[in-house]
């Protein structure tokens, strides 16, 4: 469980460091700060990854079975959320973060569905992160301009292509064991 622990502390860390060590981040300069933040980052997936799959389960809660209903349509609007910012559409302009707004939808949709103390650590954390993120982010950022409508139809094609890559994420997780639907 350590190793979760500490995946997850990593990942808010890497993420949050512009924010909580500016003076840090700022000496390590531009391109040698995204590396660094990259690295740490990807170091943290890996220590989650490994912390998740070794942790020893320990239930703390059972929910009924159509929380995975409910689990997947949550999944669906994190996976619109997530790149939302970068579409060309009506919808880019509803929401200041997007993605951070996916990582809790995301995060809330798996706590659903996994009542165990590692899924509270990794879910939980990522969650934590988030909402400490979106906070910092808006107290230091006080501006934000919306970006301009593009047509709606690109917001059509964008659910499209969304609703799709649900389906396919939900293969991958059945492939790896943890099948999703049905």
């Amino acid at each position: 469980m350590i190793w979760l622990v500490i995946g997850v502390a990593l990942w808010a860390y890497s993420h949050l460091m512009k924010r909580v060590t500016p003076g840090f981040r700022a000496g390590l300069g531009d391109g040698p700060g995204k590396g660094v933040a990259a690295v740490l980052s990807l170091l943290a997936i890996g220590l989650m990854i490994y912390g998740y799959k070794t942790a020893e389960v320990v239930d703390l809660w059972y929910l009924p079975e159509f929380m995975r209903h409910i689990n997947n349509l949550m999944m669906v609007i994190a996976v619109i959320l997530v790149n939302l910012g970068h579409s060309r559409g009506v919808m880019r302009t509803w929401l200041r973060h997007p993605m951070l707004g996916a990582v809790k939808v995301w995060a809330l949709a798996h706590l659903l569905v996994n009542g165990d103390l590692a899924s509270l650590v990794l879910f939980g954390g990522l969650l934590a992160w988030a909402v400490v993120d979106m906070i910092l982010i808006n107290r230091m950022e006080r501006g934000w301009v919306r970006p301009t409508k593009g047509p709606v139809v690109n917001d059509v094609i964008y659910l499209v292509i969304s609703v799709l890559l649900v389906g396919v994420i939900g293969y991958v997780h059945a492939w790896l064991g943890y099948p999703v639907f049905g």
